[in-house]
């Protein structure tokens, strides 16, 4: 069972993803921020526990998208995880387009499936941008 983290700060979205990937298979986990998420991935010990694709909200408090990304590839357990960009600033797409182990760029608002497809892909391929 592919297992995702959703780092975002609108529960409600949460709660939609969540609901959106169990049903399609997927085993969640997530956090409302950057030092949330970085702190619940920095704690897990069996490497079969590590999530296979990450969604990564970029404006949040605490801890924004754009710090927690640079902190985890700080951690040589975490570095390689492949994350999905979700954000409503379409120029944020620039500062991330070229780093290492971002494979999608998705605007909010979405498309479901066309999330569930990209996940899938992401994950059954380990592709980047």
């Amino acid at each position: 069972m592919p297992r995702v983290m959703i780092i975002e700060d609108e529960e409600d979205l949460i709660y939609l993803m969540r609901t959106m990937f169990e049903k399609h298979g997927f085993e969640t986990l997530h956090a409302l921020n950057g030092k949330s998420a970085y702190d619940k991935l920095s704690a897990i010990d069996n490497e079969d526990e590590i999530p296979d694709l990450l969604f990564l909200d970029i404006m949040m408090p605490e801890m924004d998208g754009y710090t927690f990304y640079f902190k985890l590839q700080e951690n040589d357990k975490l570095k390689k995880i492949p994350i999905i960009i979700l954000t409503a600033k379409r120029q944020m797409r620039d500062v991330f387009e070229f780093l290492p182990n971002v494979c999608a760029f998705i605007e909010k608002p979405f498309d479901p499936q066309a999330l569930i497809k990209i996940a899938n892909n992401a994950i059954a391929k380990n592709t980047f941008i």
